[in-house]
């Protein structure tokens, strides 16, 4: 059943009618401008409408599957939405675009991620993979001892989620195809310990920043830390603990494999590839796009001296990954030179060709933020919480909290970009209803966390799938389930402690 679905896959695909789609998108935009003439002039009272934009993003993506086209179709119509009259849409367009592109956070993302994928290409064309591959599977001798050591080795590398999924998706890929395991699998994997884990554990770059901006939004003791007072929502981050915890359980079948994962294992298992159709064009390991050439004798310290350099570096440098992805290359550099592993010339040709197998995933995240910024300045997050705090009480709003901002997060996958526009909202809103802020906040956390694991073009979701080299649409589909699982039990223990601690 799996090969005749694929099949259909490729038949649509080469049935793929061009002129049919631009249709589409030009009486798409036709009836955007429409709807315009019956909205508000002023887009702080568009109320419900501002729903569209994002709820036409959700049924193109399951539509279509063109998850990039989405993003710029629903952002365009956010645009239009908010344009006066006279107004240059595309102009509108264009300059949020460059300002997304001059922000030093997306500066930041483009760096950091492009000279991961530089590193994961050299540490392949060292041999260091091969050879932690080989290491690796003389000591997990089954595929659930493989993926074990997948979440274990996640668990451990809690600095920071990207460092995280890049680490965790490109260490073990070697590893986990030696048994036939679905690359949704590794990636389901990779990504529950990534933000998950971040909201738990008070060394993280998600605590310093969620924790600057808690006592920037009102809510502080005398002498207390920006991080000392993230550490009082951990105990409450439902989803991050339910969402780590509940990896080791499908991995022993505790939680049987469901839905679209069910099916990824039944492709394999006919025969069928470890990765799923189109996995290529978003994957940075070099051995998914081309035969790598190995050294005669490949060095697992090739592969260990480089992570352990960049995990010790980014932790040196008060967790800047910037810092420790430059130190990596440096060390990888001198470490390569020294053993005679390639000339200097094709230490650089591998490096660019690794930042190049990047553009996918980064042109996905810039898309990302271009519609969380249209959909800020539409008002979306923000109508969503007022909406909800109308009819909120001081045991319901922890629950009515978690599930508005999942449900926005789902939409917009900014996780980071939500909480500066939610918790100085939520925070104020717990001391007038006068319920409890740590677990208030704590809903508003796990609601972002929820939104980086699910989204299907949230920051995490991309680079997990380039760094396990899963197609990010399959990734989002088939660890969906779990991620609802983790949610709906995550509800239910907002809705409870909201009315113990009332």
């Amino acid at each position: 059943m799996s090969f005749l679905k694929n099949q259909r896959v490729e038949d649509e695909i080469k049935n793929f009618n061009a002129r049919k789609s631009l249709l589409g998108l030009v009486l798409t935009i036709v009836l955007a401008v429409i709807i315009k003439q019956f909205l508000p002039a002023n887009v702080e009272d568009f109320g419900a409408f501002c729903t569209i934009p994002a709820l036409f993003l959700i049924v193109y993506i399951f539509t279509t599957k063109r998850i990039i086209e989405a993003l710029v179709l629903s952002t365009f119509i956010g645009w239009i939405f908010c344009s006066q009259p006279g107004d240059n849409v595309l102009a509108t367009f264009s300059e949020s675009l460059t300002g997304v592109m001059m922000d030093e956070d997306t500066g930041w993302l483009i760096v950091v991620c492009g000279t991961m994928g530089g590193i994961i290409a050299l540490i392949e064309r060292s041999g260091g993979a091969f050879a932690f591959g080989e290491w690796a599977a003389k000591r997990a001798k089954s595929e659930k001892a493989a993926l074990m050591w997948t979440w274990v080795l996640g668990c451990i590398i809690f600095i920071d989620d990207y460092l995280n999924s890049c680490t965790v998706g490109s260490c073990m890929a070697p590893l986990t195809d030696k048994y036939k395991t679905p690359r949704e699998m590794l990636a389901y994997i990779a990504d529950s310990t990534a933000a998950p884990l971040c909201v738990l554990i008070p060394v993280t770059t998600w605590a310093v920043f969620a924790g600057r901006i808690i006592i920037d939004a009102g809510w502080t003791e005398e002498g207390a830390t920006a991080v000392g007072m993230f550490i009082k929502t951990i105990p409450y981050n439902f989803y991050g603990w339910i969402a780590a915890i509940l990896v080791p359980l499908v991995i022993f079948g505790i939680v049987p494999k469901i839905g679209p994962m069910k099916k990824a294992y039944q492709r394999v298992a006919e025969g069928g590839p470890i990765a799923p159709p189109g996995s290529e064009k978003i994957s940075i390991i070099a051995s998914d796009k081309e035969d790598m050439e190995l050294p005669a004798n490949p060095r697992v310290i090739n592969f260990f001296i480089p992570i352990a350099t960049l995990i010790g570096s980014t932790i040196l440098f008060d967790t800047d990954m910037q810092m420790g992805v430059v130190c990596t290359v440096l060390v990888m550099f001198i470490l390569y030179m020294a053993q005679e592993l390639m000339s200097a010339a094709d230490f650089w040709d591998v490096f660019i060709k690794g930042l190049q197998n990047m553009v996918l995933p980064l042109l996905l995240m810039v898309m990302a933020f271009e519609f969380g910024d249209m959909n800020e300045t539409i008002g979306f997050t923000k109508w969503c919480i007022e909406t909800g705090a109308q009819v909120m009480t001081p045991a319901t709003a922890p629950l009515i909290v978690f599930l508005i901002l999942a449900f926005t997060e789902f939409i917009t996958g900014t996780n980071w970009g939500m909480y500066i526009i939610a918790l100085p909202i939520v925070i104020p809103l717990s001391f007038e209803l006068g319920c409890n802020t740590a677990l208030l906040t704590a809903a508003c956390l796990s609601a972002g966390v929820f939104g980086s694991h699910i989204c299907f073009y949230s920051d995490a979701t991309v680079i997990t799938s380039a760094a396990c080299g899963c197609d990010n649409f399959r990734h989002s589909i088939t660890q969906m389930p779990f991620g609802f699982i983790a949610a709906a039990l995550s509800a239910i223990l907002f809705a409870v402690m909201g009315f113990i601690m009332a």
